[in-house]
């Protein structure tokens, strides 16, 4: 007869070769994990925030007609800026929220194919589209509806003759103008949010980044060729910008992140529009109660506060 100790230990090596068999599986899975989250964070040799200048940038990635066709059905748009001509790189028009809340669009609206990127002038609005964006919103805050911006532009249009017609003075006026307004303002990056081209239109009480949108004093390229010398390393000054809505977040430049659906908007335009319906409404209610001075001076407060300051 075999010894039963000795059966008693064959049975415990067993059941401890097992153990060992789960514990290098459970380490292993541990371990793609924590490689997961270092992507994540924009370690590993990713770089996060040129992956979402990537995503921001997406050919299929929704335009502002996009969500505007989905969030305002009866979205009834206005031409021109009483002074020039149209710019068809902004969209302007009144129309109903799903919720029966009447608002104010001003967008920036990119092409997707080559015609219609020719058309929208490749999302770079020049003179013309601030001032007709500006005389919609100053409609809109003398008839007392909340304007939306949505904000999708690589910068203001640099072309001679959008510096003939003024465009610095005409992202000055929106700066000062937007500043003033009666009226709630809600703004939305929902792709790129390009220097001075985007924020004119983007003083708002509440400002609002999608998921994977950025938002940048300079494109990444551009800064790399200023501060590098070589427009290739954008991946390198993408990370040193801070332009992701994470990085904003934490500097305290935007009041909230809108997520997305899995993969990028591109994924669902339908469940991104829900996602930003959601963010649009809130914010519309956090405000109805406020009085046009009340408006004014926390929309004022709000960029004055903006910034690192050190005085002696």
């Amino acid at each position: 007869m075999s010894d039963p100790s000795q059966a008693r230990i064959a049975e415990l090596e067993r059941e401890i070769a097992q153990l060992h068999m789960k514990s290098t599986g459970a380490q292993a899975r541990l371990a793609e994990m924590q490689s997961e989250l270092k992507k994540l964070k924009g370690e590993d040799g990713v770089n996060l925030a040129w992956q979402r200048v990537q995503l921001a940038r997406h050919p299929k990635r929704p335009h502002a007609l996009d969500y505007i066709q989905r969030l305002v059905p009866d979205f009834t748009e206005i031409h021109g800026d009483r002074a020039y001509g149209e710019d068809p790189a902004i969209v302007a028009g009144f129309g109903t929220l799903a919720g029966g809340q009447q608002v104010m669009i001003v967008a920036q609206q990119k092409g997707r194919d080559t015609k219609q990127k020719l058309f929208r002038n490749f999302g770079m609005p020049k003179p013309e589209g601030y001032r007709k964006a500006m005389r919609a919103m100053e409609v809109a805050s003398k008839f007392g509806r909340p304007i939306i911006a949505l904000l999708d532009t690589p910068g203001a249009y640099p072309g001679i003759d959008a510096e003939e017609r003024g465009q610095a003075e005409a992202i000055a006026y929106n700066l000062r103008e937007m500043s003033r307004l009666e009226t709630p303002v809600v703004t939305v990056v929902i792709g790129e949010g390009g220097s001075g081209g985007a924020l004119a239109l983007g003083v708002g009480n509440r400002v609002y980044m999608l998921e994977n949108a950025v938002y940048s004093v300079i494109s990444p390229e551009s800064c790399a060729a200023i501060i590098y010398r070589d427009s290739s390393k954008g991946e390198l000054a993408a990370s040193a910008l801070k332009i992701t809505a994470g990085d904003l977040m934490r500097l305290g430049l935007i009041d909230g992140i809108i997520p997305e659906p899995a993969g990028g908007a591109q994924e669902d335009y339908d469940k991104a529009a829900e996602f930003l319906f959601t963010a649009l409404v809130a914010a519309l209610d956090e405000m109805k109660a406020m009085k046009p001075a009340e408006l004014i001076a926390q929309r004022y407060d709000k960029f004055r506060q903006m910034g690192n300051f050190f005085t002696e």
